[in-house]
């Protein structure tokens, strides 16, 4: 099964960061099929100062399988999505996650992550979550 990785994964897979995440990602890279979303793509890759390292980053995200994780239906649910979480006292904080989330669990695909404002869309809402 597919893999969608977070942005906030790969910002600390290409900063050289180690943690439970990128370590995961590393030993995966090149066995287990990989997705990346547009705006995960977006989010990624404006944050490189140099146009090299832009371009080497652009170069190696695009050869995993690309998703879009916006269009109407998905921006539609990812709104009925807020809401219910909001109704049981939960506010997700940025709406680029919760388009991310809801994408991942209307294309069933697991999320590689680091962000805990995934957590709400895991415990209420089934968002599939890979861990080690």
């Amino acid at each position: 099964m597919t893999w969608l990785v977070d942005s906030s994964v790969w910002i600390d897979y290409f900063n050289g960061r180690h943690t439970p995440q990128t370590e995961l990602l590393d030993a995966v890279l090149g066995t287990q099929p990989l997705a990346v979303g547009d705006i995960i793509l977006a989010e990624v890759l404006q944050g490189f100062r140099r146009d090299a390292d832009f371009a080497a980053a652009k170069n190696a995200l695009l050869q995993f399988r690309l998703f879009r994780l916006g269009g109407t239906a998905i921006a539609l649910k990812s709104a009925e999505n807020y809401r219910l979480l909001r109704r049981k006292g939960i506010t997700v904080r940025k709406t680029i996650d919760c388009l991310i989330a809801t994408a991942a669990i209307e294309y069933g695909l697991p999320l590689l992550h680091a962000d805990r404002d995934f957590d709400p869309f895991e415990q209420h809402l089934g968002l599939q979550v890979v861990r080690q």
